[in-house]
């Protein structure tokens, strides 16, 4: 059964904070430190702009692979994560207010530990598609990584390759060289997000590739903590934050058939096309069909990846 649609939540909690489809909020310390309470609504975003139409019980999708991930991650000793509780049991009862009691908030809540951000988006790429195939048309490199030449569109990669990005509260992510992020983060932990973003996407990738699903490219996001030590922060290897596409119907030179949110963008596209929309806010609303369609893949996809 799906849950209601939550379009946003409102905590009696302090610092609160809204992005595209998750909203923050800060929880009272424990031992171990100070914690966030993350909430992920059912907003879904494209193209950087945030639909007016809720994806009914995309965000308890979203929770539940991430949480999913996060301990397939620590499992295998590839990182720390900032992973504490995803139960709603576990925020105060005076949180919650009359348009957001505690029912609304189940299996959408991940308590995590607070940590400094690195301002640094950790993209991996085992497939040319997106910004990346555009950059690569463009110079025959991607984040200053050079390529073989004649690589086709959503083409296999001799070996995944790191791609970071700047963080955007506003507007697009910007592609950028790992010299470039290293001298504004630090180069020796720059080396070090690399390595461990490339050993979680390799244990990842051949996880999904054995239950049918490729993970064509992802981000992860990390923060540091009171020593200094890299956590995994925000989501990890979700519909979200990732592109996925059925093995089976995998073909390279073309764009593909998809679990995430590539569905979406292609429909969106066509209104763009059409000049029904400018990819500027406000969004479109969506037609039920498409809401529908939407969520049964992120859906399908829990249902392939969340295994052992």
């Amino acid at each position: 059964m799906t849950p209601p649609a939550l379009f946003v939540s409102d905590l009696n909690l302090p610092g609160r904070r809204q992005g595209k489809v998750r909203d923050v909020y800060d929880l009272p310390p424990d031992a171990g430190g100070g914690r966030l309470l993350m909430v992920a609504t059912d907003r879904i975003s494209a193209f950087d702009v945030v639909m007016p139409t809720p994806v009914p019980g995309k965000g308890v999708l979203l929770t539940e692979i991430a949480a999913w991930w996060f301990g397939f991650i620590e499992a295998r000793g590839l990182a720390r994560t900032h992973l504490l509780s995803t139960r709603v049991e576990d925020i105060p009862e005076a949180a919650f207010t009359r348009s957001t009691p505690r029912e609304a908030l189940r299996g959408r809540v991940t308590i995590g530990r607070a940590c400094r951000v690195v301002p640094i988006e950790c993209v991996v790429r085992g497939y040319l598609e997106g910004s990346g195939w555009a950059e690569y048309e463009a110079t025959g490199a991607v984040c200053g990584v050079p390529l073989p030449r004649g690589i086709r569109r959503c083409e296999r990669l001799p070996e995944p390759i790191f791609t970071p990005a700047t963080k955007a509260e506003q507007g697009h992510d910007e592609n950028v060289t790992f010299e470039s992020a290293s001298a504004r983060v630090g180069a020796g932990l720059m080396e070090r997000l690399r390595t461990m973003s490339l050993a979680i996407y390799a244990a990842a990738a051949g996880h999904a590739r054995e239950r049918g699903i490729i993970i064509a490219d992802t981000k992860f996001e990390f923060g540091l903590d009171s020593r200094g030590e890299p956590v995994l922060i925000d989501e990890a290897l979700t519909p979200d934050s990732s592109r996925f596409w059925p093995v089976d119907r995998y073909e390279p030179g073309r764009p593909q058939a998809s679990f995430d949110k590539q569905f979406l963008r292609e429909y969106l596209q066509g209104l763009v096309d059409a000049r029904r929309w400018r990819k500027e806010p406000p969004g479109p609303e969506l037609p039920a069909q498409i809401v529908e369609q939407t969520l049964a893949k992120y859906r399908e996809a829990r249902d392939r990846l969340c295994v052992e």
